[in-house]
């Protein structure tokens, strides 16, 4: 196995066996992001019955919350194995809070690591792997009902299709409105928006309106929406038990250890994406992160798929609001890793398509928020972004546009990421060239690590598409070298 598959996508046991590999990547110019490959080996029923258990509120569990809560954010048993359809990403199943605790330590040493190997290291983490998934689950209906609810308020006020940025609603209007539905009274609605965060425009924007759910307020456990099929009203947020409040409070306790971690030891903190039903959750949570510990520099980056359809209103909003509250922002840019799961999922469970519908909408929206981020970056030396990608015409435009917006490869605002084992025509060369690119390098035991090398043998296809190419380049090399007579010469 060392000698095959895994030696081709693993770099060793322990961090003391990939150190070779990390000082020959970085003599040509490579860095690394380390990620402990370990996998639990469950069989897909065990997998089914965590997630079943472990996404589902003791309201629902006893039959008096279940009805409030939408199909989309809903344990369903079917797609319990959320690592069926999955290749390159890997998958967390909560136990209990002692193996969040044991995620959260097996972090803080990849974190670790990445510091001692670079002084510009990067390392990844993953929000399931830190608490009770349900938590996710629920909060994303909550940010997803109540951007629904200003959209539905929007149209009401002839603002519909407008880019998300553009929309605005008058403040007036919307008291009115809301005052009508029964939601609060007049008096409690004025101050939800005072002079600090409205400030004198008389409209409230997307970013205003999201404000709403913060952790810095209390705001939150009191709002309700219309519910579209009843047209009766509903709190945003199910009731949580005591117990389940304190998971809630350990997992961030958990992302605010890490983010210590890697700010003393000077490491960014990459937040993974993950799932449809979970992302909106984990990404409103890296947010307040990034408002923590983006003050300097962007210390940590929110990941954005852009096989989504909201991907570029997503980007948009938080580069906005980066530039409102004056923090930094850092992204990484990928296409996705769940399309054929997150597909099967909406058909057999009857919701939207949260996808774009077809590769070519899904590379547009690539560009389109790529090149949204480095136009940012022309005007704020101080955000940063991580080209994710394999793809060989992505970073040919990347590298187009940087040289027409004048950004240059030592500013280091922008970065390139492929996977090891793969790309190694797209990495190296642009490591050589002075380019800041990273390799995401898994490690651990060869007998532990086979859960997630069972499923990158699934990308066979396009593994053998990357050799095709890989070899082909090789053949152009030795042929200009056997023609040019310097095969056997060094070159200067």
């Amino acid at each position: 196995m060392k000698m095959t598959f895994y030696g081709q996508f693993v770099a060793g046991e322990d961090q003391e066996s990939i150190r070779p590999l990390i000082r020959h990547n970085k003599a040509f110019g490579v860095g690394s992001i380390l990620d402990y490959g370990v996998e639990e080996d469950l069989s897909p029923m065990e997998a089914e019955q965590k997630e079943m258990e472990s996404c589902t509120s003791a309201v629902e569990r006893d039959g008096s919350g279940a009805s409030n809560r939408e199909k989309q954010y809903q344990a369903h048993r079917a797609f319990g194995d959320r690592r069926a359809g999955v290749i390159s990403a890997r998958t967390y199943f909560y136990a209990n809070e002692a193996k969040c605790d044991s995620h959260m330590e097996t972090f803080l040493h990849c974190i670790e690591a990445s510091g001692r190997a670079s002084d510009d290291g990067f390392s990844a983490i993953k929000l399931t792997a830190l608490g009770r998934p349900q938590f996710l689950l629920q909060f994303s209906e909550v940010l997803t009902k109540w951007r629904r609810f200003f959209h539905q308020m929007a149209a009401e006020q002839g603002q519909a299709g407008l880019a998300a940025t553009d929309t605005k609603l008058e403040l007036a209007v919307l008291q009115e409105s809301v005052a009508q539905m029964g939601i609060a009274s007049r008096a409690e609605i004025e101050g939800w928006f005072t002079a600090e965060t409205l400030g004198v425009s008389g409209t409230v924007d997307l970013l205003d309106w999201s404000s709403l759910i913060d952790s810095r307020t209390k705001l939150s456990k009191h709002l309700v929406v219309p519910n579209a099929q009843t047209g009766q009203l509903e709190p945003l947020l199910s009731q949580f038990t005591e117990e389940e409040e304190q998971q809630m409070t350990r997992m961030l306790q958990r992302m605010d250890v890490l983010a210590k971690k890697a700010t003393e030891v000077g490491v960014r903190l990459m937040v993974d994406a993950e799932q449809t039903y979970f992302q909106p959750a984990i990404s409103r949570l890296t947010l307040e992160m990034q408002r923590r510990f983006n003050i300097e520099k962007p210390l940590i980056f929110n990941t954005y798929q852009c096989y989504l359809k909201d991907a570029y209103d997503n980007v948009t909003l938080d580069v906005e609001l980066a530039r409102r509250e004056g923090w930094c922002f850092g992204a990484k840019l990928v296409r996705g890793a769940y399309m054929a799961q997150e597909r099967a999922r909406a058909v057999e469970i009857g919701y939207e398509d949260p996808l774009n519908p077809t590769y070519e909408a899904t590379n547009s929206m690539y560009h389109r928020c790529l090149n949204y981020v480095l136009e940012e970056l022309k005007l704020n030396t101080k955000a940063e972004v991580m080209v994710a990608s394999h793809n060989e015409d992505t970073v040919r435009f990347t590298l187009r546009r940087m040289e027409e917006l004048g950004l240059h490869p030592a500013d280091r605002q922008v970065y390139f990421g492929q996977l090891l084992g793969m790309c190694d025509q797209i990495s190296f060369p642009l490591g050589q060239a002075g380019f800041p690119v990273y390799k995401y390098v898994p490690y651990g035991p060869v007998m532990e690590v086979l859960p997630y090398l069972s499923r990158r043998a699934l990308e066979n296809s396009s593994i053998v598409k990357g050799a095709q190419r890989e070899r082909q380049l090789l053949r152009q090399e030795l042929w200009r070298r056997l023609c040019t007579g310097s095969l056997f010469h060094h070159p200067a």
